[in-house]
């Protein structure tokens, strides 16, 4: 898959009630797909840093996932983060995304 197909993967907002309380939280997934996600915060890491992955989704209930990724990308659209690709995620993880993101082909 071409860096243009996967950033076409549907992508939806996580943890929206965050955002109003931004310049008090350090860190919070900000998209998902599921493909990988975008992580809201001041560090920065090298691209290809690989990093352990354990994140809530809040549904009717609060969720986790959890696995491993590797940073892609750092910054988007003027926001500073990390871009991460999922490279293995826990079969509980994957089965959520599947839940959370039903439309996205990735």
């Amino acid at each position: 898959m071409s860096e243009d197909d996967r950033r076409k993967a549907v992508r939806i907002q996580v943890n929206d009630e965050f955002a109003v309380v931004d310049g008090l939280l350090t860190e919070y997934v900000a998209n998902l797909s599921r493909g990988g996600l975008f992580l809201r915060c001041d560090q920065s890491l090298p691209e290809g840093t690989e990093v352990e992955l354990n994140f809530s989704v809040l549904l009717d209930d609060v969720e986790r996932i959890k696995g491993r990724g590797v940073v892609v990308h750092m910054g988007h659209g003027g926001a500073s983060g990390l871009g991460i690709r999922f490279t293995s995620l826990t079969p509980e993880s994957q089965a959520l995304l599947r839940r959370v993101c039903p439309g996205d082909p990735t």
